[in-house]
């Protein structure tokens, strides 16, 4: 257990360094699974990983949902998921911050990135309320929190990168998010009400549109719609019937989302020889990116297994009798913490492999490994909002430019707020994320 804490300890502070984490968790792994076993086989340990991971089939679901969120991204979808929500919202007070919420809840849907999706939609949004004038806190609050669902509401990206971690099925993890996104968007909806019910003058009423423009921006999003219709009801089961059979795998309705997103770019127009070009070249160094980052964690996992940390976790909770809900609120504070510090997916990769043992593997507190993922990504969606990391507000200056992050803080509050209320009311009732799971077919 010694020797995990100190790994554990190494790749911190390598991260703090500036080490990629990639490179920090398979170094430590590598080194550490060395001083445990011998030279030859961690060096062994290490090609087999990386043969492993070239060869598995079920990897290839990560690069298709990169893809299609990219050509999502090309085909102009997101202005017109903004323009529906705004149709039906905009002229409540506060009605632009809600339009870009929703419109935030559909682009993830099709996205499976928040950074993608909080860039995104402040190009969109950001200069439609302010041109209403609301207030910069509220307008990019609402981008920055509106973001986050990307990692949560399926297809997700944290989600495939948490299932491949612990060997528990993608598709299920993909619609146990459906219920806990969608309750997100509420909450968050609840937030931007607070802002505007405090200071009114934040986010004035916009115009009401008519009912023939709101049935025109309906007709706008058919393609989002169906898209999403086709990954999710394909994995979900509810396009199998006679004499079709359409329930998906994960990597096939990766595929079906991929070719679908190229085709709708395509029809649009949006799409040239160059930019087909771009979006593979940007799928393709992302998706050598997050396998980087993949295989250091699984080396660093084979080291922290090596040496015995999770065993030790469970002894030492069986030894002083702790209640289950106790090394969970632990670890939950744990997550918080490290939250104000890294990334979402770094925190994902360094955590996973010693608390999953623990809580939902075999031999442990029997927590549902599904429900556990479920709540690792609702808390990592807090860890993107609040100070002092909080990396979509950071990627949201990156895009705006002009407004101060310790603005976009003070107006993002309400939201991680709210999130933590979503968090409690996931730990109470854990049918919230696991009801959907237990009626797909198969």
């Amino acid at each position: 257990m010694t020797e995990s804490l100190i790994g554990f300890g190494a790749v911190l502070v390598l991260v703090l360094l500036r080490m990629p984490i990639a490179f920090a968790m398979g170094l430590v792994g590598m080194i550490g699974f060395m001083l445990e076993t011998s030279f030859r086989g961690s060096i062994s340990m290490v090609a087999r990983l990386m043969i492993d991971a070239s060869q598995d089939y079920g990897l290839s679901v990560v690069p298709l949902f990169i893809l299609m969120g990219l050509f999502v991204n090309k085909g102009g979808i997101s202005r017109e998921l903004y323009q529906v929500s705004n149709a039906f919202l905009g002229h409540f007070r506060g009605g632009l911050a809600m339009a870009t919420i929703v419109a935030c809840g559909g682009f993830a849907a099709i996205s499976g990135s928040s950074l993608a999706t909080a860039a995104t939609m402040s190009k969109v949004a950001m200069p439609e309320m302010r041109k209403f004038g609301y207030a910069d806190s509220l307008s990019t609050a609402s981008i920055a929190a509106g973001g986050t669902l990307g990692i949560l509401i399926p297809p997700s990206v944290i989600l495939v990168i948490y299932g491949l971690l612990t060997e528990t099925s993608i598709g299920k993890l993909f619609i146990a998010g459906i219920i806990p996104g969608f309750l997100g968007i509420v909450f968050y909806l609840i937030a931007v009400k607070y802002s505007v019910t405090r200071n009114p003058e934040a986010g004035p009423a916009g115009p009401r549109a008519t009912r023939e423009e709101r049935i025109q921006a309906l007709l706008g999003v058919w393609a989002v719609l169906l898209l999403f219709f086709l990954v999710i009801g394909g994995l979900y089961g509810v396009l199998n019937f006679w004499p079709i059979n359409l329930a998906f795998s994960p990597t096939e309705a990766a595929g079906m989302g991929a070719a679908g997103a190229f085709l709708i770019a395509l029809f649009r127009g949006s799409l040239s020889f160059k930019e087909t070009f771009e979006v593979l070249r940007e799928t393709s160094i992302t998706t050598a990116s997050l396998f980087s980052v993949l295989i250091g964690a699984w080396i660093f996992s084979n080291f922290v297994n090596v040496a015995g940390l999770p065993e030790a976790l469970r002894g030492a909770v069986t030894a002083y009798d702790v209640p289950p809900w106790v090394v969970m609120a632990l670890i939950l504070a744990i997550y918080i913490v490290l939250g104000c510090i890294f990334e979402s997916l770094s925190m994902l990769l360094l955590t996973v492999p010693i608390f999953f043992p623990l809580v939902a593997g075999e031999g442990g507190l029997g927590f549902d490994p599904i429900w556990f993922g479920i709540i690792v990504v609702v808390v990592t969606e807090i860890s993107l909002i609040t100070p002092p990391v909080g990396l979509n507000v950071f990627v949201l200056k990156g895009v705006v430019g002009d407004v101060s992050t310790g603005t976009v803080f003070k107006g993002v509050t309400p939201f991680w707020v709210m999130d933590i209320l979503r968090l409690a009311l996931l730990l109470a009732i854990p049918a919230l994320a696991l009801y959907l799971p237990s009626h797909m077919s198969g």
